[in-house]
């Protein structure tokens, strides 16, 4: 951790993925199952999880594709995050809490990083700067080919509030480059993320993502 976050009691899992991959459902199926094992469970999402961060949000998933430059929105997301992390996910971490968070800073490196091609190096100097050597305990990637994620986030969004679709309005090749970004992230720390197959129904994809749980962190159920 950073010399400012505390010491961690609890554990930080991360859900990954594309639109459209599922990692909302599923981080309500997880959290659900971990709470069954007497654990303490905080569900929070990113951009956003802390009120300041919530306000951050809306400027980055609602308007034009084009509304930001990548250095601009990458700067807004990290903003968010130091938020989130100082008044929510450090404290709770500290106290013994688990938390399942829907998407976290890996989503920076794949959304910024590699879909609007502002480079590893730019994100990761960022990290350094608001997070530290703070790290999820685990990080789950669901992974879905481009043209499936798309399909079903689009059948979604008549029941999304607030119009939150700007990154799902983003051009097919940068779909196709954020995908790839998470295929290296996961391939660059494995011991850390793990690459879990979205493309099969919620019970089969539940059943992977505890599993993994279960096998990484030495959860008992």
């Amino acid at each position: 951790m950073s010399a400012e976050s505390p010491q961690a009691l609890g554990r930080f899992i991360t859900l990954e993925g594309g639109e459209g991959a599922g990692k909302s459902t599923q981080q309500r199926r997880l959290a659900a199952w971990l709470r069954e094992t007497g654990l303490e469970v905080i569900e929070t999402r990113e951009p956003g999880g802390s009120p300041g961060a919530e306000e951050i949000r809306a400027l980055l998933v609602t308007g034009a594709t084009g509304r930001w430059d990548a250095v601009t929105e990458t700067l807004l997301h990290f903003a968010a995050r130091r938020d989130h992390l100082a008044k929510i996910i450090w404290p709770a971490l500290q106290r013994g809490a688990w938390i399942v968070c829907d998407r976290f800073a890996d989503s920076t490196m794949a959304y910024q990083g590699y879909g609007q091609e502002l480079g590893r190096e730019t994100v990761a100097a960022l990290y350094d700067l608001a997070v530290g050597d703070f790290r999820p305990d685990l990080t789950l990637v669901l992974d879905l080919p481009v043209a499936e994620g798309l399909a079903r986030a689009n059948a979604r969004n008549g029941a999304k509030a607030g119009g939150e679709d700007r990154y799902e309005k983003m051009d097919l090749g940068f779909h196709e480059r954020l995908r790839q970004g998470f295929h290296d992230i996961v391939a660059r720390e494995p011991g850390r993320c793990l690459l879990i197959d979205a493309a099969g129904d919620e019970e089969a994809v539940a059943a992977k993502v505890q599993a993994a749980v279960r096998e990484r962190l030495g959860v008992a159920g």
